[in-house]
This record gives structure tokens, C-alpha cells and sequence, in this order.
């Protein structure tokens, strides 16, 4: 008697079918109204405070090169 076992497994398989994003059903997105406001830890502020220092003083030093390559400034 043969057996076909390589039938047996294929049938015993989970088969799983792969939906595209685009065609799936739309997801129930979250309701931002019903949020509430997030607190600030005190890493973020600092975090938040030191980037805001970076981008003073990187908007400082591009206004200081302008106004040397504009002549303003000899140095």
C-alpha cells in the first residue's frame, strides 16, 4: 500500500492569506478628542530645552557667517 505523506502534511498546514493594506478594510483610527493632554517627564524638557539651545546657537553661527561673507563682519 503506497501512503502519500507529502498530501497528508500540505492538507495538515495552516494557510494563512496575505491582504495588501490598501485593499484591506479602513481601521478604526484612535480619537484624539477624547485624549487627554500627555504629561512632560522632566528628560523630555531637558531633552526639548537642549535642542531648543542647539538650534539658537545654529541659527546664531549661520547669521554670524552671512554677515562676514556679506562684509559686515571682518574677522
Amino acid at each position: 500500500m503506497y501512503v502519500d505523506f507529502d498530501r497528508k502534511e500540505q492538507k495538515a498546514r495552516t494557510m494563512f492569506h496575505v491582504v495588501h493594506p490598501l485593499d484591506d478594510a479602513p481601521e478604526e483610527k484612535v480619537d484624539l478628542d477624547a485624549l487627554g493632554p500627555m504629561r512632560m517627564t522632566a528628560t523630555v524638557r531637558v531633552c526639548l530645552l537642549a535642542l531648543r539651545g542647539y538650534l539658537l546657537l545654529m541659527f546664531g553661527l549661520l547669521g554670524f557667517r552671512v554677515l562676514q561673507l556679506a562684509g559686515f563682519i571682518r574677522g
